[in-house]
C-alpha cells in the first residue's frame, strides 16, 4: 500500500467520511421492491456465436419484459475442446470468459446493462454470472 497519500486524497476522504454519502456495495445490489423477478439461461453445449446471440435476444426480451436479475451459467469450460485447437484461445474460447466481454463491447446492450458479476456459489460460482438490467 502506497503510504504516501496527497493532501487532496485525505481532504476527499475526510470530506466523504463526514457527510451521509454512501458507496453502493457491489456483492449486494438492492434492486427493489418491484423487481423480485430473476430470469436464467443455461449455455452449456452451445458454440460461442450461438450463446452471443442467445445472450442478446435474452437481454432485450428481459429488459422488455421489467426483468432486472439475469442468471447466465456457462459452465466453468473443463469440457472445452479447445486445447486441441490451435487457433482458439484456451481461455476466450471458453464462454465463461467469451461471453462477458461480448457484452462489454456491444454499446447497445450495455445502454441496458446495469452491472456484470460473478454469480454466488448457489447460482453457479465461477461457472456462472450476473446480468443485472437498468429499470425501464
Amino acid at each position: 500500500m502506497n503510504s504516501k497519500i496527497s493532501e487532496k486524497d485525505k481532504k476527499n476522504w475526510e470530506d466523504f467520511l463526514s457527510s451521509d454519502q454512501k458507496l453502493p456495495n457491489k456483492d449486494n445490489i438492492q434492486l427493489g421492491p418491484n423487481s423480485k423477478k430473476t430470469r436464467s439461461l443455461d449455455l452449456h453445449g452451445k458454440t460461442l456465436d450461438q450463446a452471443n446471440q442467445i445472450v442478446e435476444n435474452f437481454i432485450k426480451e428481459s429488459y422488455k419484459d421489467k426483468v432486472q436479475k439475469l442468471i447466465i451459467v456457462t459452465g466453468k469450460g473443463i469440457h472445452s475442446n479447445n486445447d486441441k485447437d490451435p487457433y482458439v484461445s484456451k481461455d476466450f474460447g471458453i464462454l465463461k470468459y467469451s461471453v462477458p466481454e461480448f457484452l462489454r463491447g456491444n454499446q447497445d446492450l450495455m445502454k441496458i446493462i446495469l452491472n456484470i458479476s460473478q454469480a454466488s456459489e448457489k447460482d453457479g460460482g465461477s461457472g456462472a454470472f450476473y446480468i443485472f438490467l437498468k429499470k425501464k
